[in-house]
């Protein structure tokens, strides 16, 4: 067992048996060391909250935002890693979602719905309070390394309730299973503010190009289905999200299918960002974000707790 898994294992089997109070105090201050000290992650932070705010926001209040960025995400390794011990009514208590009637009402009717999420405030919970709730939900995760660290947070997410697919590598194609579950009454969240292939859609995002996947566009075109953006942000007391939508989907007099998905995916995009910058604090995005970003790192570092708070990706 490495260090990276050897990390792991210590935040789900200890982190989870100590008093919450404890534990988080040292994960606050284990971001703010990270803060104190820079380095690669925060200084990806701060560019990318700064691209967030604009150029007229003072120095000394983007710092304060990268503080607060790097605790948030100290919370949501926290929460993350003591999911697995809360009771179904914890996990329904910790978490609210606006909209949620809109997620009922697809359910009830067969339908599904996929819904695009940024990487903020703590998804786990989401998946896990859609899972308590009674609702199918299918998403698919980055194949990890080392495939030790993959596999513990397959069982992880599995172990919420969750039903999670590799990116490649799997029996089927993930997008075909996707396209399945879909249609079956699922609810299908997907990560859309960062393309992880290189092969994603041009968007404009906070007035710079970026990628983004095209998953959620054509998922939501394949099949029909309802299409939300998802805003993800913190409360004192909980996870919260919002569902904006559906979005209205372009039928075939608007273009061809990669048209159609390049327009759409524009549309999440901009969901994406209003949520963002409502709630800059609670967008973990700690790796380059933007095509003409330069000097401020490359691609995600080390998953491991271990490596430092401001190391880390999901």
């Amino acid at each position: 067992m490495n260090l990276t898994e050897l990390g792991y294992v210590a935040g789900w089997r200890v982190i989870r048996a100590l008093p919450r109070s404890v534990t988080a105090a040292a994960f606050r201050a284990g971001a703010d060391r990270a803060h104190r000290r820079g380095g690669g992650g925060t200084a990806r932070l701060r560019a990318n909250l700064r691209r967030v705010v604009g150029p007229d926001l003072p120095e000394a209040e983007l710092d304060e935002l990268v503080r607060r960025g790097l605790r948030s995400y100290a919370r949501y390794w926290l929460e993350a890693f003591r999911l697995p011990a809360l009771s179904r009514p914890e996990i329904l208590a910790g978490f609210r979602l606006d909209g949620e009637e809109k997620l009922a009402a697809d359910v009830a009717a067969g339908r599904g719905a996929v819904v695009a999420l940024p990487h903020a405030g703590n998804w786990d919970a989401a998946g896990a309070w859609v899972a308590a709730t009674g609702w199918p939900i299918t998403t698919v995760a980055e194949r990890l390394k080392p495939e030790a660290v993959y596999q513990r947070f397959l069982t992880f997410r599995r172990s919420l309730g969750m039903e999670i697919l590799p990116t490649h590598g799997g029996d089927r194609n993930a997008f075909d299973v996707l396209v399945d579950r879909v249609r079956s009454g699922t609810v299908v969240p997907l990560l859309a503010d960062r393309d992880l292939s290189a092969r994603g859609v041009e968007v404009e995002f906070f007035g710079h190009r970026t990628r983004m996947p095209p998953g959620p566009a054509l998922l939501a075109l394949r099949t029909g289905a309802p299409l939300y953006v998802a805003s993800m942000w913190y409360e004192p007391d909980a996870a919260c999200a919002a569902i904006e939508g559906p979005l209205p989907l372009p039928g075939p007099e608007e273009g061809p299918l990669d048209q159609r998905v390049r327009s759409l995916t524009q549309r999440i995009a901009d969901g994406l960002a209003a949520g963002i910058a409502r709630h800059p604090e609670d967008w973990h995005m700690l790796q380059r974000m933007w095509l003409d970003q330069h000097g401020t790192g490359g691609g995600a570092a080390s998953p491991s707790p271990a490596a430092g708070i401001a190391n880390e990706r999901r």
